[in-house]
């Protein structure tokens, strides 16, 4: 039996109309390849936090707002779904086009249901992925540097006609290597919603502006947790990992996995909430590969999105926005 098999059960056939006390948690930790930027009005986001639960010092932090992460994955989900043929940017084909965060949007294609819309007096959908700002798991002085940027002239060179360009820009940018654990939670899902969900989080690999020169990104996954609730914010589990590792050299990424795992294990009996199985160690790595498999198999994946498609075109038929007038949405 494989583990997607005995996850079965905690998955609907249909798409409920309302909540059914049915979350799966995704507990990860991002991790930064290059030199990523998650800013606002051009300079990074930071915030000033506790430490760790017990550790009472008050450090900054580096912040990966909310739509610095589904965004990315949105896109990356989106992408997918035109190559397999299921949605279409070619406006003239009405019953398959879907435009991003426009009037466009086709509301009832698996990225419209899944993550949301709102479209003014066209209707509106409430996501069914619920995310929260990450916080770096390093102070905001170790995991970030300035850089000063270039312009060269099209030969290479800084100089043309005897007329020498200086330098432009000069930004700053998060390090590699700097940590952001994250906890992502999917409500109410299929099976097929859950793989959809879970392989954008496994394939997305650039986050932030610039992304494509820089941004790249690499989500671990540390855990899945099936409960009938929410688990506590990306902060808290920041703050208790922060606590685990306080005092220790450098950690590779697999050793904060690890330590990771560790605190989910130890702060889910604390919380108010009905825990029906939760996957650590081993059982998610063999669960990140038979989903591996799935991507990798055109055919199972062509009828994985399919089916997805078809559900949340029900969905949007029977209680979203296309709906026969009389229905409650």
């Amino acid at each position: 039996m494989t583990i997607l098999d005995t996850l079965k059960p905690h998955f609907h056939d249909e798409f409920p109309r309302l909540a059914s006390g049915k979350y799966i948690h995704f507990v990860m930790l991002r991790h930064s390849q290059s030199f990523p930027i998650f800013q606002t009005d051009g300079v990074l986001n930071t915030a000033r936090t506790q430490a760790g639960l017990e550790d009472d010092t008050s450090i900054s932090r580096l912040v990966m707002f909310k739509r610095k992460q589904t965004t990315p994955e949105r896109l990356t989900g989106r992408e997918l779904l035109r190559a397999l043929e299921l949605t279409t940017a070619d406006a003239a084909d009405k019953a398959k086009h879907c435009e991003y965060n426009g009037e466009g949007s086709c509301k009832k294609c698996p990225d419209c249901i899944l993550y949301g819309f709102a479209i003014g007096d066209s209707g509106s959908e409430r996501s069914k992925v619920y995310s929260d700002s990450a916080f770096s798991l390093s102070a905001y002085e170790l995991s970030h540097k300035s850089f000063t940027f270039n312009a060269p002239y099209e030969g290479g060179t800084m100089s043309e006609g005897g007329t020498m360009r200086s330098a432009i820009n000069e930004q700053d940018h998060v390090l590699p290597e700097v940590t952001f654990p994250t906890i992502e939670t999917l409500r109410d899902a299929t099976l097929e919603g859950f793989l959809y969900v879970l392989g954008n989080l496994l394939r997305t690999r650039r986050y932030g502006a610039q992304e494509t020169r820089t941004g790249s990104v690499k989500n671990h996954l540390v855990g899945l947790v099936f409960a009938d609730g929410e688990l506590f914010s990306n902060l808290y589990l920041t703050q208790a990992l922060h606590d685990v590792i306080k005092g220790e050299d450098k950690m590779t990424v697999e050793q904060l996995c690890d330590r990771a795992a560790t605190v989910l294990s130890t702060l889910l009996p604390k919380e108010p909430i009905r825990t029906a199985q939760t996957l650590i160690g081993v059982e998610v790595k063999q669960l990140v590969t038979e989903v591996n498999e799935i991507y990798q198999d055109e055919e199972m994946l062509q009828s994985h999105l399919q089916a997805l498609y078809q559900q949340t075109e029900r969905y949007a038929t029977t209680y979203g926005a296309f709906a026969k007038k009389g229905k409650k949405k």
